[in-house]
């Protein structure tokens, strides 16, 4: 039985019978429970939701622009995945907004002094407009692409290059008492012609899980945070899911067996000699799961999307440094609906699971010679798929950002 499916409706029932009446951000308001869990064996399917159809392609895309550190929605929006575009152009808009506030503001404080003057006027942009832009122009999309250190820089490049000298004799004598402090910000100054020299004590947390899961794998520090708080403040949008912690365990001399077996390799071995007997097959010795934890989780839309996210990642993981993919555990925080989800969650409520899919990862792109870091920015999309994925249809569900 589906119990993936099973337990994410019954959170789904929990929150619009037992949740309590929140205010949000956003201003749509909220049905709000605190501290849920939901716990998945990946070995009884992947776990992709079958009550209503996800979005594949844009779960493995989202995926691997955080493992390649972009921060960028440029790689997203041309591979068609639009869930950070509504958090991009809202940052587009604000400033939009401040600008012409200012030069409102400017205008009428040199009318009062008798002068005759243009208003100063950015036009704005509608969505489709920026998006298209992003898409086509790179200038535009390097400056309003880019969201802050969000999960990508977090997960490959903590912190920052400390700078151990610049030079400022090339900058305007207007222009360097701002300069200095762009640079104590950790900001882009090289508009202005200085020359800086950094030191990288940038930390790549992602390379530093896979070395310890291949020289440590019992250790308990596994852990991969998103949650930078010196960095919060620059960031479009905090972390909702801000770490996880991965765990390894010893596989049985049946659960080897069995694993052969699955992998049709398996034969008859004498118990006592199982274990080196299997490793002549390379049928993994440990089995490894994954925790995630979430400060805010968009129940209908965010929370379907996280729990494939991160199996894929387990799975990717696991194939990296030849374990066995155990268990996928959701750790929730501020678990919500918006109020205007509720139909479309009353919807999928109605709705009887099917059996979970499988997923396919396509080997030949796997060099076990050279690390998974080293060959991130070669691996595509369409490297990995879901078989036997059967669901009902998508729920259209808004998104509030």
């Amino acid at each position: 039985m589906n119990q993936l499916d099973k337990q994410y409706k019954e959170l789904l029932f929990d929150i619009i019978e037992k949740g309590y009446d929140k205010s949000d951000r956003t201003g749509t308001g909220t049905r709000s429970l605190f501290g849920r869990q939901i716990r998945h064996k990946m070995s009884e399917g992947f776990p992709l939701l079958t009550t209503k159809k996800m979005y594949w392609k844009g779960i493995v895309t989202e995926l691997l622009w955080f493992l390649r550190g972009d921060t960028n929605i440029k790689y997203l929006v041309d591979n068609n995945c639009h869930i950070w575009d509504g958090d991009a152009y809202k940052n587009y808009c604000k400033w939009v907004d401040s600008e012409n506030k200012k030069g409102s503001d400017d205008a009428n404080a040199l009318r009062k002094t008798g002068k005759l003057v243009k208003q100063y006027y950015v036009s704005k942009l509608s969505q489709e407009e920026f998006i298209n832009k992003i898409k086509t122009d790179a200038d535009f999309a390097k400056k309003w692409g880019d969201l802050g250190p969000v999960y990508g820089k977090q997960w490959r490049s903590w912190g920052r290059k400390n700078v151990t000298n610049y030079d400022l004799k090339d900058v305007k004598s207007s222009d360097q008492h701002k300069v200095i402090k762009a640079i104590e910000n950790g900001e882009d100054v090289t508009k202005y012609g200085v020359k800086i020299e950094y030191q990288n004590n940038s930390i790549d947390q992602i390379a530093n899980l896979i070395n310890d899961l291949k020289t440590n794998p019992d250790s308990r520090r596994l852990m991969v945070s998103a949650w930078n708080v010196g960095e919060l403040d620059q960031m479009t949008l905090p972390p909702c899911h801000y770490g996880f912690q991965v765990y390894t365990r010893e596989l049985s001399e049946l659960e080897r067996m069995e694993l052969g077996k699955q992998k049709g390799l398996w034969k008859e071995f004498q118990f006592g000699n199982v274990h080196p007997e299997c490793d002549k097959i390379n049928i993994p010795r440990k089995a490894i799961s994954l925790m995630f934890n979430m400060r805010s989780n968009d129940v209908p839309l965010g929370l379907p999307f996280n729990l494939a996210s991160y199996g894929l990642l387990l799975e990717i993981l696991a194939k990296e440094v030849n374990m066995f993919p155990d268990e996928l555990i959701a750790n929730l925080g501020d678990s919500h609906i918006y109020v205007n989800q509720i139909e479309g969650v009353k919807e999928q409520l109605t709705r009887k699971p099917y059996q979970l899919p499988k997923l396919v990862i396509n080997d030949e792109f796997w060099n076990h010679d050279a690390s998974l870091i080293g060959q991130i920015n070669y691996i595509e999309i369409t490297d990995f798929g879901i078989s036997d994925y059967q669901s009902h249809p998508t729920i259209k569900i808004p998104l509030s950002n």
